[in-house]
């Protein structure tokens, strides 16, 4: 039996419009992705909407499983309950999504490179045709990368309640994005544009709203875009030498591995497990969680089966929480901090290629919003990084300790020593 799914009424336009470019553009936490995948998986298990097909494009491939496909399928959870399986076929490889009932199907795709962008224009399906595109984290993408979408939605449609309509999803990083030229500031009765915001979403908890207050304060610049929707500045990217793609993530595959952790409490506790292998990076996994004691984390840690004969390189500040972690049998200790410490460990962070697990949500998105402060009076950046949502970071920072002082980068302590 299917459940009546809630949605947020500030969506409801968005999800009966027609038109052929539905933009919509928010804050984190608004609630954008939910509703979209909640709408599509609705439509898409509707007989009056029998010959539909979906393609979900980003622009890493990878990046479906634990985002776009994880959102859809757990639409479907919501919807469907048990029944699931009844009413959905669902596949991890190739990923892919059919209902059972009207044999509508949903595909991902990339456009990291031309091959990629090539298949896109011989995208066929057993029934129907393509008639939905939903473009996530839509800014990540090239204009042309659109184009070559929009090309494919043509031809006659026999259902009439089907039509052809492309969305796009995203936070307005930018405001010289081609975006807002192209579908906002431009006028044109084939296009809906939306506008949501976390302090709409009926359903954003207590604790995320406390983390937006606190954004607020320390980041007003990063609030304005990824707390209230609004166009903002991209500039200031600490690091730029990031690749986000599946790899493995055994022990047996890595030259050395190693644990950090950033301590936390209503900011995150981050814990990233860190490979190397021929002199580049890889952050294989990640704990991120708010609002949960060092025991609660020790005990989801121990679950998770990480290594206790690996160090362990944590914030020095917290030495209760170190002894606890030693206490627990892992190999926990301080990371030595002083004056030019940050600066020193991000110089040695851009040095190096660095691979990010698609799996490691929070840590991609704190690395793709981790920015230098601006001066306000000059527009200038400073060499001082933004501190706001960027507990992966430091845990990321922490991470390459050992390393930093191999590659003889001096260092003072607050006393002056090395």
């Amino acid at each position: 039996m299917i459940t009546r799914v809630q949605f947020n009424p500030s969506f409801r336009e968005a999800n009966f419009t027609k038109k052929r470019y539905r933009s919509m553009k928010g804050s984190a936490g608004s609630g954008k992705s939910v509703n979209v995948a909640q709408d599509y998986i609705l439509k898409l298990g509707d007989k009056k909407y029998q010959g539909a097909n979906l393609l979900v494009v980003r622009k890493s491939e990878a990046t479906h499983k634990y985002s776009t496909y994880a959102e859809l399928t757990g639409a479907i959870n919501r919807i469907y309950g048990k029944q699931a399986d009844k009413y959905w076929k669902t596949t991890l490889n190739p990923l892919e999504i059919k209902s059972k009932v009207t044999g509508n199907s949903i595909i991902f795709r990339g456009v990291n490179d031309a091959k990629q962008r090539e298949k896109l224009k011989s995208i066929n399906f057993s029934k129907g045709k393509l008639t939905w595109v939903w473009c996530e984290e839509a800014t990540e993408l090239m204009e042309s990368d659109i184009d070559i979408l929009d090309d494919r939605l043509r031809g006659i449609l026999t259902n009439p309640n089907l039509y052809y309509q492309m969305t796009f999803t995203f936070n307005p990083v930018s405001a010289t994005h081609w975006i807002k030229r192209k579908y906002f500031d431009y006028k044109n009765d084939d296009i809906f544009t939306h506008h949501s915001t976390y302090l709409q979403n009926r359903f954003i908890d207590e604790a995320y709203y406390r983390r937006m207050q606190m954004r607020k304060e320390q980041d007003p610049e990063g609030y304005k875009v990824y707390g209230l929707g609004e166009w903002g500045e991209t500039g200031g990217a600490i690091l730029k030498n990031y690749v986000i793609h599946e790899f493995p993530t055994e022990f047996e595959y890595f030259d050395n591995m190693r644990l950090s952790q950033d301590f936390g409490f209503n900011h995150a506790n981050a814990i990233l497990r860190i490979g190397f292998k021929d002199g580049e990076l890889y952050i294989c996994n990640e704990i991120y969680v708010h609002e949960m004691d060092t025991s609660e984390i020790i005990k989801i840690a121990n679950s998770k089966g990480l290594e206790k004969n690996l160090f362990m390189y944590c914030d020095s500040a917290e030495p209760d929480r170190i002894k606890m972690w030693k206490s627990a049998g892992y190999k926990a200790k301080g990371v030595k901090k002083g004056p030019g410490s940050v600066k020193a460990q991000i110089d040695y962070l851009k040095q190096l290629r660095i691979h990010v697990h698609p799996s490691c949500t929070n840590t991609i998105k704190e690395i793709q919003q981790w920015k230098w402060k601006q001066d306000e009076r000059t527009g200038l950046y400073l060499d001082e990084p933004v501190e706001f949502m960027d507990d992966a970071m430091a845990a990321l920072r922490y991470s390459i300790d050992n390393k930093l002082k191999n590659s003889g980068v001096r260092i003072l302590t607050p006393s002056g020593r090395r």
